[in-house]
């Protein structure tokens, strides 16, 4: 057991809904650089990215195999751009094929891009850009990142919209504040919602979106759940559908930073409405649906990531409706960058700092 993969000397008791248990954090691995997202291998291994353009792959104690930089074309790091998400494609098991995102190009001419990647014992081999989104902006902000592959094989990709073009959310000729659906070579699918319409790029699956930081597909109930930042107040859970529209910036709970209105509309006609949101703003981040054994009582609960709440936010949801909310592991005092439910049953959360951890939750007996 190296020497980082400490017992924390607390056990935590959480008052919650119907008796919910008791938990104890174990710190698996420390001296992580803004790690960013969580995969889990068939063999029990883990894959961790750190924003710096870091990929990790760990044993399940935390212990680590090795520690690359990937060769990502024109990865650029700079303030909230790096390395981002990274996933197994379907095809895992046969071709050790997997996707990262990250963001891309230079600080005056960048945005988020897709790369794919065979996965060997020691690092990545046939490292290819699948995708970029367009147009190329200036900044280091707002770029989403996440990736979730849905029951056809097909995968949802979240982008951001850039900060200062947030207007462009709302303009279907571009990539901007869109959640994209591609096939896992980085092609179209014919049956994306907009991809015969005229003025529409055909890789947009659902528009209106500010920065789009966590998503998740659940197949027991076919529903893709997406969290998304917004400004001071205005964070959303939504319930993603093809074709849809999620308001912003018509349509937002949220004001300026400067403290100016982003818009007179908390609502707006034939714009979908979030299931649920945090004002003042959580900074939501990761996002999981907990489906494990561990903790039955946790069973078909959301849970969100939150770097400025420092904390997790668990949601209980009954017919697409949320019922119950719950903060945990705010004792740990850090800004929380993923959440993760593992095949093992345990919840595994990433703490977003240039010294991070990577912590197991598991239940305190």
């Amino acid at each position: 057991m190296p020497r980082f993969a400490i017992l924390l000397a607390l056990l935590f008791a959480v008052p919650a809904l119907n008796a919910a248990p008791s938990y104890q954090l174990k710190v698996l691995a420390d001296n992580l650089n803004y790690p960013w997202a969580l995969e889990f291998l068939p063999d029990g291994d883990m894959l961790l990215t750190e924003r710096s353009g870091t990929l990790k792959r760990l044993a399940a104690d935390g212990s680590e195999r090795f520690s690359i930089q990937p060769a990502l074309p024109d990865l650029l790091q700079a303030a909230q751009a790096g390395l981002q998400d990274v996933i197994l494609t379907p095809g895992f098991t046969g071709n050790s094929q997997i996707l990262l995102s990250y963001a891309c190009g230079t600080l005056k001419a960048n945005n988020t891009c897709l790369a794919s990647a065979e996965l060997t014992t020691s690092g990545l081999n046939n490292i290819k850009r699948i995708f970029q989104a367009q147009p190329l902006k200036s900044g280091a902000a707002h770029f989403g990142g996440r990736i979730a592959f849905l029951p056809d094989n097909s995968l949802v990709l979240t982008l951001g919209d850039g900060f200062d073009y947030r207007e462009q959310a709302q303009n279907p000729a571009n990539h901007l504040g869109k959640i994209v659906r591609l096939n896992a070579d980085g092609s179209i699918p014919p049956d994306n919602p907009f991809a015969d319409r005229p003025g529409y790029v055909a890789e947009i699956y659902s528009l209106g979106h500010r920065n789009v930081q966590g998503i998740f597909y659940d197949a027991v109930t076919q529903t893709l759940y997406s969290h998304e930042h917004g400004p001071r107040g205005g964070d959303e859970l939504n319930i993603i559908q093809a074709g849809e529209n999620y308001g912003w910036p018509v349509a937002t709970k949220g004001i300026d930073y400067t403290g100016a209105r982003v818009s007179p509309y908390t609502a707006f006609s034939g714009m979908q409405a979030p299931v649920w949101g945090w004002t003042p703003s959580i900074a939501p981040a990761g996002m999981t649906l907990y489906r494990g054994e561990l903790f039955p009582q946790w069973q078909g609960n959301i849970f969100v990531a939150a770097l400025a709440a420092k904390s997790v936010y668990r949601l209980q949801i009954e017919k697409q409706q949320i019922v119950h909310e719950q903060v945990l592991f705010s004792e740990l005092k850090q800004r929380i960058r993923d959440v993760r439910s593992g095949p093992d049953g345990a919840l595994y959360l990433l703490t977003d700092s240039d010294k991070g951890q990577l912590i197991k939750v598991t239940p305190a007996n």
